[in-house]
């Protein structure tokens, strides 16, 4: 009996009395956690659920640390508030934030035992304790100190009890304990829970579900229905007896009662809990790869993973499905998923010049983390691959030679093969030969680009300059594999330990078989090279992101870098016009022969030597994209193409793809779909269509 007393006098002179030492200062300490628990319901901040939506709103993921829906009181039922209370504090409404008889009782218990025996908190003093460890808290020690079982703890939790008893209404902390208490399964909140193992909402809960939800409270390890349903169901059942009694304030009916205890569980399998990360929701296998580059779009530009986690952000994409579908499908027909060692990534950009929106970001492999289904969770897409885009890169000297003046209907020279007398094979001197099929021959540089003479390109590679063509790839949109990666095709460091970047070995090295594309390559930069030209020259970030609000629905702005004018309008045009032939003349004229192709669009295959690899570039004014094929086992060896409907196969040294062939049948069997319902548009430079002559006047 001494004992309690002098437990009550503690804690009523800590509750009372806040003097200067002792006592005192644990009650200053106790207030600052007050203020600043307060604070932060005022604004609300608990950790939230991060949606993120296709364009149209749809969601293609979510992030969190916690699983936690917000709710409101008017949105719980009265079943929920009912069992919580019959549970855990029969007396909630009417004491003032502690239960002075079962407070001094657990504390002298536990004292005794030295163990935590018994627990006594009324749900205001759990809703403060909750709390701490799960909204406050900051790191794992300060979530266990927020859990020590010490009278220090007992007196901060009572004294915040009762202040939030005179600032908050019953109904208010009783709404606030249901947000924040856990559930299991890495739910929080009867908001969550709700979901999570019913599939419903908490103003909708029964009697038995109600029941479930409170008896899972007490121990959601041990009493997960899942793993454990039969103590769980026993729990729940003791839970509605106790909701029948008749000092609840909230109560039912002995009939409803048995009612029920007689029904079952009723628990979703699986958990209704969405998932975490990219891996799962919906299309999750095809999102996958949009959803990273979001996750690291965003964390470059303003909002890391973890504020990602309780931010409670939704991000609106610029995600299509249309298009996002369409190349998936036509990834996938061409490659089967599960191929053998081999990729087949596309990506598609929407050209502008204050925005070029990724619409699409696919493979053939699914997004995820068993590769026995063809899965990877990599990102092949938007990252720098290890393999090259081939002729694509001629490109860059054909802008270089146009931005010096030349013209697209300027003559090059194409002999059989061609000795550079500029650059070198290691002592040797570097030669090259044309793919089997073009043949030797002076043409126009447009003519040149549609047929991909190696020949021809090298020795123009020597008039433009190495590192104008190299400065070229970059001014139109390969600034990643250009200048962000090494000669590996490894991002750099910091601290340059593995640099320099590719394009300055390049440089250094006074390489000219850049032209001819041996280098790492992104798929998305290269796609974002067809939409700067689409752009007049206008370079733009590719951005996933059409909005970015925070949990108040306010904009958040991203520190996204700026357009720019790349190249001249001319270059670009020039480029364009330049492209424009290889559908209708060039390497991809029996792929867009193949879907009955009518639209005005420019064009590029390209093959790396040993057929590791095969790309395809082209747009039309309305979208751009890209497709690269590749080889992507732990030992790459050359791709084979199957003809017909046959898909490819590893073929070891040799090979036999080249871009026109599956990465070009790729892109226009998805773009086919793409554009489906969008106008004819003519390609800038294009003249306008003669004018019709004025009819004759009537007679």
């Amino acid at each position: 009996m001494f004992g309690l007393c002098v437990l009550a006098g503690v804690l009523v002179a800590a509750l009372l009395l806040p003097v200067a030492t002792g006592a005192g200062a644990m009650v200053n300490q106790t207030t600052q956690a007050m203020s600043k628990m307060s604070s932060s319901l005022a604004k609300r901040e608990m950790p939230q659920v991060s949606t993120v939506t296709d364009r149209n709103g749809k969601p293609i993921a979510y992030f969190f640390k916690d699983y936690r829906v917000e709710t409101h009181p008017g949105q719980i039922a009265d079943t929920m508030k009912a069992a919580i209370t019959a549970v855990e504090d029969k007396r909630y409404w009417h004491h003032g934030g502690v239960d002075w008889h079962g407070t001094i009782r657990a504390l002298a218990t536990n004292i005794g035992s030295g163990e935590t025996a018994q627990g006594a908190s009324t749900i205001t003093q759990q809703y403060v304790k909750n709390y701490l460890v799960h909204v406050s808290a900051t790191t794992e020690l300060e979530a266990e100190q927020a859990k020590e079982t010490t009278v220090a703890r007992k007196l901060r939790e009572a004294k915040i009890a009762v202040e939030l008893e005179r600032t908050m209404s019953k109904e208010e902390i009783l709404t606030g304990y249901l947000n924040v208490v856990p559930f299991g399964n890495q739910t929080f909140g009867v908001g969550a829970a709700s979901q999570t193992y019913f599939g419903t909402t908490p103003d909708k809960l029964t009697i038995a579900q109600a029941a479930l939800l409170a008896a899972v409270v007490n121990q959601p390890g041990s009493l997960n229905p899942n793993s454990n349903p039969q103590d769980a169901l026993a729990r729940r059942n003791l839970v509605i007896d106790l909701m029948a009694d008749s000092n609840n304030d909230i109560r039912i009916t002995e009939e409803d009662a048995e009612i029920a205890k007689k029904e079952p569980l009723g628990v979703l399998s699986p958990l209704g809990r969405p998932p975490n990360g990219c891996v799962g929701i919906g299309d999750g296998t095809t999102d996958g790869f949009f959803c990273t580059y979001v996750r690291d779009y965003l964390e470059r530009y303003g909002i890391d993973t973890d504020k990602l986690k309780v931010g409670g952000y939704t991000v609106r994409t610029t995600l299509d499905r249309t298009a996002s579908d369409a190349a998936k499908q036509a990834a996938q027909k061409q490659v089967p998923t599960q191929t053998d060692g081999i990729a087949n990534a596309m990506s598609v950009v929407e050209p502008g010049k204050d925005k070029h929106k990724v619409r699409a970001l696919v493979a053939n492999r699914d997004f995820g983390n068993d590769p026995s289904k063809g899965q990877t969770a990599y990102d092949i897409v938007s990252r720098v691959q290890p393999f090259g885009a081939g002729s694509i890169y001629k490109i860059f000297t054909a802008g270089a030679a146009i931005e010096r003046g030349m013209s697209i209907y300027d003559t090059i020279d194409v002999p059989a093969s061609y000795t550079s007398r500029i650059y070198k094979n290691g002592q040797a001197p570097y030669t090259v030969h044309n793919a089997d099929g073009v043949r030797p021959g002076p043409r126009t540089l447009q003519m040149a680009l549609a047929t991909s003479p190696n020949t021809g390109f090298v020795a123009l590679l020597e008039r433009a300059g190495l590192n104008n063509a190299v400065d070229m790839a970059a001014k139109l949109g390969m600034r990643k594999s250009v200048n962000g990666v090494n000669s590996l095709g490894s991002t750099l460091k910091d601290d340059g330990s593995n640099g320099p970047a590719l394009g300055d070995s390049i440089k250094r090295r006074n390489n000219g078989s850049f032209t001819l594309g041996f280098t790492p390559t992104s798929v998305l930069e290269l796609s974002n090279v067809a939409a700067t030209i689409m752009s007049d020259g206008v370079y733009c970030p590719p951005t996933p992101i059409e909005e970015v609000k925070d949990r108040y629905g306010n904009s958040v702005q991203l520190g996204e870098p700026a357009c720019e004018q790349a190249v001249a309008p001319a270059v670009a045009t020039a480029l364009a016009q330049g492209l424009s032939k290889d559908d209708t003349e060039g390497t991809s004229r029996a792929a867009a022969q193949a879907v009955q192709w009518a639209r005005p669009m420019i064009g590029k295959t390209g093959t790396t030597q040993e057929h590791k690899s095969a790309a395809f570039l082209a747009a039309t004014p309305q979208m751009a994209g890209a497709v690269l094929t590749y080889s992507d086992g732990k030992r790459p060896e050359g791709i084979c193409d199957g003809g017909g409907d046959a898909p490819p196969y590893l073929c070891g040294g040799g090979g036999n793809i080249y871009g026109g062939k599956v990465p070009a049948r790729t892109w226009f069997d998805a773009m086919t779909k793409i554009h489906s319902g969008l106008p004819v548009a003519a390609l800038p430079g294009t003249p306008p269509p003669a004018a019709t002559p004025p009819a004759a006047p009537a007679p």
